[in-house]
């Protein structure tokens, strides 16, 4: 694969907030502007889809395409690796359970065509694949996003691709400057971000927006859990790239490390609450516990303090360690009382509020509307907020990684990129393991980040 650095844009320092609230609900946006149709507007035929990255979330998130309103076939899959390419493919065709983030079916297959000359494989597969569809769903290891997006952009396809969009600097401008070719395309873009489709989390949002709790003091954000677990061990003769594409959560390189991969979730609805992105960011993380060699380079803990331009700020933890305390939300401290995000929940005097368990998965709800946004042309693109969010995690490990406070502008200005010199299996990744097997990792104080 060939890989093309574009032109540095640093403009994106500090978006307003009303634009930043208009980027990340676009989902919910009713307006019927009239701007150039886009490749399948109202009453057009079938919309084909294809899936790049066929593990469990792409699968689910394949199988939410095919079960939106109108006709949606999936016509091609893209995998690095054949195995997971065809048990995705049988599991869409003969049914899967349900899950968090899907609801179970019991087979899809009068929806698939994907022929064994559809399948493709390898580094490239992504673009024999994009090129035969209406609608690209990427949803491969994090660090792949930029360039897939960037591909589909330049070949006019409408996009779904998964939370983080990248996993440094580099990537988020590519990110930034391909969602500038949508835009200008028309393309429909959303990310998988599902919090914004959430009824009760909008409804919270909305009311903490309006005042409910007063000024915002302070928010906290939490990802706290037992981890991904460690793969088998490699196989005999098994190259270092294949086994770490095989691993992807565990290097950071691949896939940002848990607090881009995961807690993205988390500092995006705090943005969102705030209608940006904050300006800095300083904190600590290590390796305590997962530190064998089947867990990579990534810390096993993060603790960031992320400061907004208004002079809140945002305490964001974020921990894989077996064990200890767990807690998954956002938290929001304000004058006139405190907000529960995700539980829908307002403590404000005669103004606290709860609101009800959502009715409709969040997962699917997403799916729902970029496809009806580009079958009735409606103004449809979550790519820029989502590449903010994805880059305040990035400047959140920027952060834990150096023990510097970094500024956003030197954060995404910055030149490091995790990119390995080539892509393919022989290859040498970024990071390899010392004579121990252990992979070396940060060192707060020692590793530069900018």
């Amino acid at each position: 694969m060939t890989m093309t650095n574009p032109p540095k844009n640093h403009s994106h320092s500090l978006l307003t907030r009303r634009t930043f609230i208009q980027g990340s609900t676009a989902a919910l946006a009713a307006s019927t502007l009239s701007i150039a149709r886009s490749a399948h507007a109202a009453g057009d035929d079938t919309l084909k889809v294809a899936l790049i990255g066929c593990g469990g979330r792409g699968s689910g998130a394949a199988a939410q395409a095919l079960s939106t309103s109108g006709a949606v076939k999936l016509w091609a899959m893209a995998d690095l690796f054949s195995d997971k390419l065809e048990t995705s493919l049988k599991s869409l065709c003969t049914g899967q359970d349900a899950r968090y983030d899907r609801e179970a079916h019991k087979g899809l297959a009068g929806q698939i065509a994907v022929p064994p000359e559809r399948r493709f494989l390898g580094f490239d597969a992504y673009k024999q694949a994009i090129d035969c569809v209406d609608v690209a769903i990427l949803t491969t290891a994090p660090h792949f996003r930029p360039i897939h997006f960037e591909y589909a952009a330049q070949q006019g396809k409408h996009v779904f691709m998964e939370k983080p969009v990248a996993v440094d600097a580099d990537g988020i401008r590519r990110v930034l400057a391909a969602a500038e070719v949508a835009k200008q395309k028309n393309l429909k873009v959303g990310v998988g971000l599902q919090r914004h489709h959430d009824a009760r989390y909008i409804e919270t949002v909305k009311r903490i927006q309006d005042g409910a709790i007063g000024e915002i003091q302070c928010l906290l954000a939490y990802w706290n859990g037992s981890g991904y677990r460690a793969r088998p061990p490699r196989e005999p003769g098994m190259s270092e790239m294949t086994y770490q594409l095989r691993n992807p959560y565990h290097y950071t390189w691949v896939s940002g490390d848990n607090i881009v991969e995961q807690h993205v979730h988390n500092l995006d609805v705090c943005n969102w609450i705030k209608g940006t992105h904050p300006v800095t960011a300083q904190g600590q993380g290590g390796r305590q516990v997962r530190i064998g060699p089947a867990f990579g380079d990534i810390f096993d803990h993060h603790y960031v303090e992320f400061t907004y331009e208004d002079g809140s700020q945002l305490f964001s933890q974020c921990r894989h360690m077996p064990g200890c305390w767990g807690k998954v939300a956002e938290l929001v401290v304000g004058t006139k009382g405190k907000a529960d995000v995700g539980g829908g929940k307002i403590e404000a005097g005669v103004d606290s509020w709860r609101g009800d368990k959502p009715k409709a998965n969040p997962y699917q709800v997403e799916h729902d509307q970029l496809f009806d946004a580009i079958r009735n042309d409606r103004p449809y693109s979550e790519a820029v907020s989502g590449a903010l969010s994805t880059m305040t995690g990035v400047m959140g490990r920027m952060a834990t990684y150096s023990g510097k406070m970094i500024s956003w502008d030197e954060a995404l200005q910055s030149e490091l990129s995790l990119a390995p010199d080539r892509y393919a299996f022989d290859a040498a990744p970024p990071v390899l393991p010392g004579p121990d097997g252990i992979y070396p990792c940060a060192v707060p104080g020692v590793t530069k980040v900018l």
